[in-house]
This record gives structure tokens, sequence and C-alpha cells, in this order.
């Protein structure tokens, strides 16, 4: 059995930006303190939702760096540093590392693909370069690959492989997965509007997008469903549904930075080729914020 790196609600932060397409650090450090405030129990940095994709080389690792400083040590930071290329996904695995990151999510090689056997070497090669436990992140409908749940068995293994962010939609591969693996791979939800089934399941908490705009009802859902107190989960969750599918209107996190703005916290739009929604889109958005009272 390995140790759970953390159990609730980890946001998948965004990067706030400049006018000038440049990382606004200030606004990072104030969206982590908001959410450390609001009971949010990890950050995940460099993620999806944080424009990995469109990050420099520097900008990646400072931005770890910065977040790692920043919580100081008060709730866990976990550093995205998947790629395509295992060479590469090793050396920022080891920066994170180094920086003080407490775990990695490290998503699946995408465009060039790989077989299930090339996943289970890449995440070997990834796992044995670094001491810190390391989080799959499987989100075929991004990537094309899709981590069999023979895979996960192999990779559960690992003494350094001690996690799933689970993406694919499929609450009945989850079930696969909590069966074939047991205590040897924790899963995380990917998904927000899966959060409950998936706990249900045995799941450890989810890897949110929802918490940038709303940590502590994120959070409480998660711990409803530790205490058994689903109905109480079940009534939070529906109440914010519909908002919490409207985070995804639009390609993520186009939304969710746009909701953040609404809200005040002026964290910029998304780098190219992310563009900013149609007016309709926003004004959608804003009835949804309105409808839960995030915004009057």
């Amino acid at each position: 059995m390995k140790k759970t790196i953390f159990k609730g609600a980890g946001v998948a932060i965004v990067t706030p930006m400049n006018e000038d397409g440049s990382i606004n650090f200030d606004k990072l450090g104030e969206l982590i303190e908001f959410n450390i405030s609001n009971h949010t129990d990890a950050i995940i940095i460099c993620g999806t939702t944080g424009e990995s994709a469109t990050m420099t080389d520097k900008e990646h690792q400072d931005c770890i760096t910065y977040a790692i400083k920043k919580a100081d040590g008060r709730i866990p930071v976990i550093a995205g540093t998947g790629s395509n290329d295992t060479k590469y996904a090793v050396a920022l695995s080891k920066h994170a590392e180094e920086q003080g990151a407490d775990a990695l999510l490290v998503v699946t090689p995408y465009y060039n693909k790989c077989s299930q056997e090339g996943l289970i070497k890449h995440y070997y090669a990834i796992a044995d370069a670094v001491n810190i436990p390391i989080i799959a992140y499987n989100v075929p409908s991004r990537t094309g690959t899709n981590i069999a749940v023979s895979t996960c068995v192999e990779l559960s293994k690992h003494k350094n492989i001690a996690a799933i962010k689970e993406a694919s939609g499929d609450i009945s591969r989850v079930a696969q997965i909590r069966a074939a693996c047991g205590d040897d791979l924790d899963v995380y939800s990917g998904n927000d509007d899966q959060i409950i089934p998936i706990l249900s399941l045995g799941g450890k908490g989810v890897i949110s997008v929802l918490s940038n705009c709303m940590p502590k009802e994120t959070h409480d859902i998660c711990e409803f469903c530790f205490e058994n107190k689903y109905e109480e989960a079940s009534h939070l969750a529906l109440k914010l549904l519909e908002f919490t599918n409207g985070l995804f209107m639009d390609v993520n996190p186009i939304p969710v930075k746009e909701a953040l703005n609404i809200m005040g916290f002026e964290v910029g739009e998304c780098r190219l080729p992310l563009c900013k929604m149609p007016q309709a889109k926003i004004d959608n958005l804003k009835a949804q914020m309105q409808k839960i009272g995030l915004i009057k």
C-alpha cells in the first residue's frame, strides 16, 4: 500500500496572463492564496488547465518553482511534467523534484502516441528517475491514447507510480481499475461532474477545474463523500452542475478563465490557439454564475 498524495479537491490551477501574454505571477499568487484559504487540498500547477502546452521551458520551470515557494508546505503541490518526449519529461520531472514538488502529474504521450508497452516503458523511465510519487494522467479525448486496465496494473507495481487521474469519463473503467489495482493505485477524478461516483468506488478525490472558482464547495463535495454523507454531496453537486458543465462550454481553460475574470480576478485571456469565447457564451456563463450566487 502506497502513501496517498492528497485526499479531496486539488485545483488544476489556471495560469494568469498579462495583456502582453506573459505570465502574471502576482495573480498566480493571489489564486494560490484564494484556494488555500478556501480549503483546497492540493495545487496542481502546469496541467492542461494551466496552459502548459504553450509554455516555454523556462516558463514551465518558473511556474512550478513559484507555486512550490508560494504554497510553502501548507498543502501539496503537484507539478505537471508530462510530455510526448520521454527524455524531456524525465528532465522536467527531475527539476520539479529538485524544487520541492510533492508529486508529479504525468499525462500520456500525445500526438506520436504509443503502444501499451511504450506507455509502461515511458512511465517507468520517469518513475525510475525521481523519488517522489507520480500520478498518471489518462485523458484520451486530448491525447489519443488510453491507458488499458492491464497497463494500470503494471504501472501500479512501481513504487513511485502512486495514482491515476482518470478523465476518460468511463465509470465502469474506474471500477475495473479499482478492482484490479486496489490500494496500489489511487484514483482521482479528472472530471468535476464525476466526483461522487468515483469517490463512491474508493477514489481519493478530484483534480478540479471547478475549484478555481469554487474551491470550498468542491472540497465540501469530497468531504461529504468521505463522511458517507452522499445525500449532502449530491445536493451540492447537483446545485452546481449547470455551472460545472458550463466551464466546458468551450475548450478548457477558456471558460474557467472567463469565469475568474467575471469574478474580478483579472487572470487575462488564454494564449493562442485558444481564443476568447463568443459574447453569447459569456452571457450564458454569467447567467449560470448568478443562478448559484457566485456573482450578483
